[in-house]
């Protein structure tokens, strides 16, 4: 049985309406105002969540990593509000969306950035990027948060994804799983191709049904992917999250904003993924009402295919089939053939059981 997870007093299932999360990550540049009119257009949009990343060179980097890469270190500066020195900035992050109606969330890269976001800006869910997959420690100290988790899988095998879950599950159900390829193209380009070579092969949407079969949580879809047609497609498959790279200018300079959705491409992954969502209905086979009226316009009721004289015997070459679905079904012909007429009848006039004998 799925387990429930709410993120405030929404429902996150399986085939459920999707929760859309607008991720800004680092695409705000280091600039407030850019960040709010970022939010305001994930608000606009639609989404139901403006996420950012809260990482910086303490909290992810070793000074190992970028001590021969200055370009590396001077992206990080630009583009990092810088958690450890800056705390005001998600404050006010955190209120601003909260002023607008949207609900604030951030990746968390270490124990410090979980107290600060959870125990003080009570952030409704916390969420774990696909590096994390394997940081045993860090998945139990924010299981142990007691707020709803949602995990990307990306570089993870399944094994490692079941390890990951084992861990978590310990000490809280509150999880959902995010299939997600951690690969990030150009935005001409898909996200690599399968063993076919085919473009976006890779993506394996498939994953979303097999990861819900395997674990019976929630599972949604973090997509890398430039459009809109995969994070659908995801819609489709059942997915409750969508997790959408997010910019309003594809141009500006930035490493995620060319594979981004924009506003317009946020405004129809919400829109599209509704009507997908209420499109799938049940699988139970039913009728609305409106599709039983129109049985009777558009089904076909046995006719006869010329006049014919009171008292001739019904043959099979007699018969037509035409609307409207009012007479008898074509189907129940057998019954007719051999049968004599008690009156005359008129080329494609409805045959009735009560004009035969």
């Amino acid at each position: 049985m799925e387990k429930q997870v709410y993120i405030r007093d929404r429902e996150i299932k399986n085939y459920g309406k999707p929760f859309i999360i607008a991720e800004i990550g680092m695409n705000h540049n280091g600039d407030m105002e850019l960040a709010k009119k970022m939010i305001d257009a994930a608000v606009e949009a639609g989404a139901d969540c403006a996420k950012f990343q809260s990482w910086t060179k303490s909290s992810l980097f070793s000074k190992a990593i970028y001590q021969n890469n200055r370009t590396l270190e001077k992206d990080i500066d630009v583009y990092s509000f810088g958690f450890s020195d800056t705390l005001g900035t998600y404050r006010t992050l955190k209120a601003y969306c909260d002023e607008k109606g949207i609900i604030f969330a951030t990746s968390v890269f270490n124990e410090a950035e979980a107290d600060f976001f959870v125990d003080e800006l009570k952030m409704d869910f916390i969420k774990i990027a696909s590096m994390d997959v394997n940081n045993l420690p860090f998945l139990e100290y924010l299981a142990k948060k007691g707020k709803p988790l949602v995990l990307s899988t990306g570089l993870s095998t399944l094994p490692e994804i079941a390890e990951a879950v084992e861990t978590i599950t310990k000490h809280t159900t509150n999880l959902i799983l995010l299939h997600c390829l951690s690969v990030y193209p150009d935005a001409q380009q898909g996200l690599g191709a399968g063993s076919g070579g085919e473009p976006d092969a890779g993506i394996n949407l498939n994953n979303i049904e097999m990861l819900q079969a395997a674990f019976g949580f929630p599972v949604g879809f973090s997509d890398n992917a430039p459009g809109t047609y995969i994070p659908l497609a995801a819609v489709a498959k059942g997915a409750c999250v969508i997790e959408k790279h997010f910019t309003v200018d594809k141009n500006m300079s930035g490493w995620d904003h060319a594979i981004s959705a924009d506003a317009q491409d946020l405004k129809t992954i919400v829109e599209g993924s509704q009507k997908i969502n209420a499109a799938l209905g049940t699988s139970q086979r039913v009728l609305s009402s409106k599709e039983k009226n129109m049985r009777t316009v558009f089904r076909r009721s046995i006719v006869f295919a010329y006049d014919l004289p009171a008292g001739h015997i019904v043959q099979r070459k007699d018969l037509d089939f035409k609307r409207p679905g009012t007479g008898i079904e074509p189907k129940q012909w057998s019954f007719l053939v051999g049968r004599s007429l008690k009156r005359a009848m008129k080329e494609d006039e409805l045959v009735h059981f009560e004009d035969l004998v």
